[in-house]
Protein backbone atom coordinates (compact mmCIF):
# COMPACT_ATOMS: atom_id res chain seq x y z
CA UNK A 1 0.00 0.00 0.00
CA UNK A 2 1.43 3.44 -0.91
CA UNK A 3 2.15 6.02 1.71
CA UNK A 4 0.23 8.94 0.23
CA UNK A 5 -3.43 7.06 0.76
CA UNK A 6 -2.25 7.37 4.85
CA UNK A 7 -3.75 10.96 4.53
CA UNK A 8 -7.95 9.70 3.77
CA UNK A 9 -7.75 7.43 7.04
CA UNK A 10 -6.11 10.75 8.66
CA UNK A 11 -8.70 12.82 7.92
CA UNK A 12 -12.30 10.35 7.82
CA UNK A 13 -10.56 9.36 11.55
CA UNK A 14 -10.05 12.76 12.92
CA UNK A 15 -13.78 13.66 11.77
CA UNK A 16 -15.27 10.89 13.33
CA UNK A 17 -12.95 10.61 16.37
CA UNK A 18 -12.20 14.41 17.37
CA UNK A 19 -15.24 16.81 18.33
CA UNK A 20 -15.78 19.71 15.89
CA UNK A 21 -14.42 22.22 18.43
CA UNK A 22 -10.80 20.78 18.76
CA UNK A 23 -7.92 22.21 16.71
CA UNK A 24 -7.89 18.63 14.53
CA UNK A 25 -11.17 19.07 12.86
CA UNK A 26 -11.24 23.28 12.62
CA UNK A 27 -8.87 22.75 10.61
CA UNK A 28 -10.53 19.59 8.54
CA UNK A 29 -14.13 20.81 8.40
CA UNK A 30 -13.31 23.83 5.60
CA UNK A 31 -11.38 21.61 3.47
CA UNK A 32 -13.86 19.04 3.05
CA UNK A 33 -15.29 19.85 -0.59
CA UNK A 34 -11.52 19.22 -1.19
CA UNK A 35 -12.71 15.05 -0.13
CA UNK A 36 -12.47 14.42 -3.86
CA UNK A 37 -9.24 15.42 -4.82
CA UNK A 38 -7.18 13.36 -1.90
CA UNK A 39 -7.65 9.81 -3.05
CA UNK A 40 -7.77 7.89 -5.84
CA UNK A 41 -11.50 7.06 -5.90
CA UNK A 42 -13.25 5.38 -8.40
CA UNK A 43 -16.52 7.33 -8.52
CA UNK A 44 -14.41 10.52 -8.53
CA UNK A 45 -17.65 12.77 -9.41
CA UNK A 46 -20.25 10.78 -6.80
CA UNK A 47 -17.81 11.70 -4.27
CA UNK A 48 -17.70 15.11 -5.35
CA UNK A 49 -21.20 15.51 -5.21
CA UNK A 50 -21.16 14.37 -1.82
CA UNK A 51 -18.69 16.86 -0.72
CA UNK A 52 -20.35 20.02 -2.16
CA UNK A 53 -23.74 18.65 -1.00
CA UNK A 54 -22.75 18.23 3.00
CA UNK A 55 -24.19 21.02 5.14
CA UNK A 56 -22.62 22.49 7.76
CA UNK A 57 -24.37 23.40 10.48
CA UNK A 58 -23.72 26.11 13.35
CA UNK A 59 -20.86 24.95 15.31
CA UNK A 60 -22.98 24.60 18.88
CA UNK A 61 -25.52 21.96 16.82
CA UNK A 62 -22.54 20.28 15.13
CA UNK A 63 -20.94 19.94 18.73
CA UNK A 64 -24.20 18.75 19.92
CA UNK A 65 -24.72 16.38 16.88
CA UNK A 66 -21.38 14.94 17.99
CA UNK A 67 -22.06 14.53 21.86
CA UNK A 68 -25.42 12.46 20.69
CA UNK A 69 -23.61 9.94 18.06
CA UNK A 70 -20.36 9.93 19.30
CA UNK A 71 -20.16 9.95 23.13
CA UNK A 72 -23.70 8.93 23.66
CA UNK A 73 -26.28 10.76 25.39
CA UNK A 74 -29.47 8.67 25.34
CA UNK A 75 -29.99 5.67 23.03
CA UNK A 76 -27.39 5.76 20.47
CA UNK A 77 -28.49 5.13 16.87
CA UNK A 78 -25.29 3.97 15.73
CA UNK A 79 -22.55 3.09 18.61
CA UNK A 80 -18.86 3.94 16.94
CA UNK A 81 -17.26 0.93 18.69
CA UNK A 82 -17.04 -2.31 17.22
CA UNK A 83 -17.16 -4.36 20.55
CA UNK A 84 -20.92 -3.36 20.37
CA UNK A 85 -21.70 -5.09 17.01
CA UNK A 86 -19.39 -8.22 17.50
CA UNK A 87 -19.99 -9.16 20.82
CA UNK A 88 -22.91 -10.91 22.10
CA UNK A 89 -23.68 -8.16 24.57
CA UNK A 90 -23.28 -4.96 22.75
CA UNK A 91 -20.93 -4.02 25.76
CA UNK A 92 -17.90 -1.80 25.39
CA UNK A 93 -15.14 -3.74 26.01
CA UNK A 94 -15.18 -6.64 24.97
CA UNK A 95 -13.82 -9.56 23.60
CA UNK A 96 -13.48 -7.90 20.44
CA UNK A 97 -11.72 -4.87 22.06
CA UNK A 98 -9.02 -7.05 23.78
CA UNK A 99 -8.14 -8.97 20.60
CA UNK A 100 -7.94 -5.67 18.96
CA UNK A 101 -6.04 -3.92 21.73
CA UNK A 102 -3.38 -6.71 21.29
CA UNK A 103 -2.90 -6.39 17.61
CA UNK A 104 -2.00 -2.71 18.43
CA UNK A 105 0.31 -3.53 21.04
CA UNK A 106 2.17 -6.14 18.73
CA UNK A 107 2.38 -3.56 16.29
CA UNK A 108 3.71 -1.10 18.45
CA UNK A 109 0.94 1.19 18.14
CA UNK A 110 -0.45 3.12 21.74
CA UNK A 111 -2.32 6.08 21.93
CA UNK A 112 -2.00 9.24 24.21
CA UNK A 113 -5.32 11.25 23.72
CA UNK A 114 -7.52 13.39 26.24
CA UNK A 115 -10.29 11.84 24.42
CA UNK A 116 -11.26 8.77 26.22
CA UNK A 117 -12.46 6.16 24.38
CA UNK A 118 -11.98 2.52 23.89
CA UNK A 119 -9.73 1.77 20.91
CA UNK A 120 -12.26 -0.20 18.80
CA UNK A 121 -13.79 3.58 18.29
CA UNK A 122 -14.32 3.62 14.37
CA UNK A 123 -12.24 6.90 13.69
CA UNK A 124 -9.52 5.72 15.74
CA UNK A 125 -9.15 2.86 14.50
CA UNK A 126 -8.49 4.59 10.61
CA UNK A 127 -6.59 6.73 12.64
CA UNK A 128 -4.30 3.84 13.55
CA UNK A 129 -4.25 2.36 9.90
CA UNK A 130 -2.82 5.89 8.66
CA UNK A 131 0.25 5.37 11.13
CA UNK A 132 0.49 2.08 10.15
CA UNK A 133 0.23 2.93 6.06
CA UNK A 134 2.71 5.64 7.32
CA UNK A 135 5.22 3.45 8.78
CA UNK A 136 4.39 1.51 5.28
CA UNK A 137 3.04 -1.86 7.14
CA UNK A 138 1.47 -3.61 4.59
CA UNK A 139 0.64 -6.45 6.28
CA UNK A 140 -0.63 -5.16 9.05
CA UNK A 141 -3.00 -2.64 7.42
CA UNK A 142 -4.29 -5.57 5.79
CA UNK A 143 -5.20 -7.44 9.31
CA UNK A 144 -6.66 -4.13 10.87
CA UNK A 145 -8.89 -3.52 8.03
CA UNK A 146 -9.84 -7.36 7.37
CA UNK A 147 -9.68 -8.63 11.15
CA UNK A 148 -10.85 -5.73 13.11
CA UNK A 149 -12.73 -3.11 11.58
CA UNK A 150 -14.45 -3.93 8.39
CA UNK A 151 -16.79 -6.71 9.65
CA UNK A 152 -18.49 -4.66 11.70
CA UNK A 153 -17.64 -1.09 10.09
CA UNK A 154 -20.12 -1.32 7.29
CA UNK A 155 -22.88 -1.80 9.44
CA UNK A 156 -22.32 1.15 11.29
CA UNK A 157 -21.80 3.43 8.56
CA UNK A 158 -24.94 2.53 7.48
CA UNK A 159 -26.35 3.17 10.66
CA UNK A 160 -24.86 6.42 10.97
CA UNK A 161 -25.47 7.54 7.52
CA UNK A 162 -29.87 6.72 8.21
CA UNK A 163 -29.60 9.15 10.93
CA UNK A 164 -32.07 11.87 11.71
CA UNK A 165 -29.35 13.93 13.85
CA UNK A 166 -27.16 14.72 12.13
CA UNK A 167 -27.20 15.23 7.50
CA UNK A 168 -23.36 16.27 8.12
CA UNK A 169 -23.06 13.41 9.72
CA UNK A 170 -24.46 11.02 7.40
CA UNK A 171 -22.62 12.45 4.46
CA UNK A 172 -19.53 11.35 6.42
CA UNK A 173 -20.99 7.88 6.47
CA UNK A 174 -21.34 7.83 2.98
CA UNK A 175 -17.83 9.11 2.22
CA UNK A 176 -16.63 6.65 4.43
CA UNK A 177 -17.68 3.46 3.12
CA UNK A 178 -17.03 4.97 -0.26
CA UNK A 179 -13.43 4.94 1.18
CA UNK A 180 -13.84 1.32 2.99
CA UNK A 181 -15.23 0.11 0.07
CA UNK A 182 -12.51 1.41 -3.07
CA UNK A 183 -9.72 0.16 -0.49
CA UNK A 184 -11.27 -3.70 -0.13
CA UNK A 185 -11.41 -3.35 -3.82
CA UNK A 186 -8.05 -2.03 -4.82
CA UNK A 187 -6.16 -4.25 -2.46
CA UNK A 188 -8.18 -7.28 -3.00
CA UNK A 189 -9.43 -7.44 0.58
CA UNK A 190 -11.22 -10.41 2.36
CA UNK A 191 -13.04 -9.03 5.79
CA UNK A 192 -13.75 -11.85 8.15
CA UNK A 193 -17.30 -12.83 9.00
CA UNK A 194 -18.25 -12.01 11.72
CA UNK A 195 -21.67 -12.27 13.15
CA UNK A 196 -23.36 -8.91 13.77
CA UNK A 197 -24.77 -8.21 16.83
CA UNK A 198 -26.73 -4.60 16.44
Amino acid sequence: MNQHIALMPRVIGSLFYYSPDSPQVNALIPQIESLSELFEWRDRVKIGQICQNIELPKEDQLIWQFSVLFEGQGEMVAPPWGSVYLDKDNLLMGDSTVAYRHFLATNGIAFVSDVCQPEDQFGLMLLAAAQLLEQEKTEAVKALLEQHLMPWSYRYLECLANNTISPFYAALANIATLFLQDLQTQYALKPAELRLRF
